[in-house]
């Protein structure tokens, strides 16, 4: 079956940002990745940076939320998408929803981060859209397996640190 155009489109955005946390991973961060598009256009491809800064907050989507506005001149990011190797956290949840994001794209799931020994809020993305009735529509698990690798990459580092 050839795949449409919207699904290559989506996977080479995801295939950034695996490969962008990668290169986190390689540089002793955690492994998580995004990647902003608009227009076909990709406006911000970051990893996390959360031992990098010493900024809790550091997370690849607040990363890449933040340069995508900077690029952009504006807090709003409407008709944007925003593709995530994992499931975002509640707080990276809660910056697509403020910058306006519409769409959140994501790999592996918030159970895959908690089985690789992260601190996360075991709640949903899709729990949080119906608790706060926001509007950001949700497709996960793109390339779920090949985001599930970089948690595997990452453990095998004798650097990691979980946060």
């Amino acid at each position: 079956m050839k795949k449409t155009t919207d699904t290559a489109a989506a996977e080479r955005f995801m295939r950034m940002a695996i490969r962008k946390a990668l290169i986190g991973v390689r540089q002793g961060q955690t492994p998580f990745g995004a990647c902003i598009v608009k227009d076909g256009r990709v406006l911000a491809c970051e990893h996390n940076r959360v031992w990098q800064t010493t900024d809790i907050t550091a997370h690849a989507e607040v990363i890449a939320i933040r340069v995508a506005c900077q690029k952009l001149g504006t807090i709003d990011l409407s008709g944007a998408t925003i593709y995530s190797t994992c499931e975002p956290c509640p707080m990276c949840f809660s910056a697509c929803h403020w910058a306006r994001i519409p769409t959140i794209i994501y790999g592996a799931s918030i159970a895959d981060a908690l089985v690789s020994g992260f601190n996360e809020l075991r709640i949903s993305n899709r729990r949080l859209r119906e608790m706060s009735r926001s509007g950001v529509v949700i497709k996960g698990g793109l390339l779920k397996d090949d985001c599930r690798a970089i948690f595997s990459a990452w453990l095998n580092r004798q650097n990691r640190r979980v946060y």
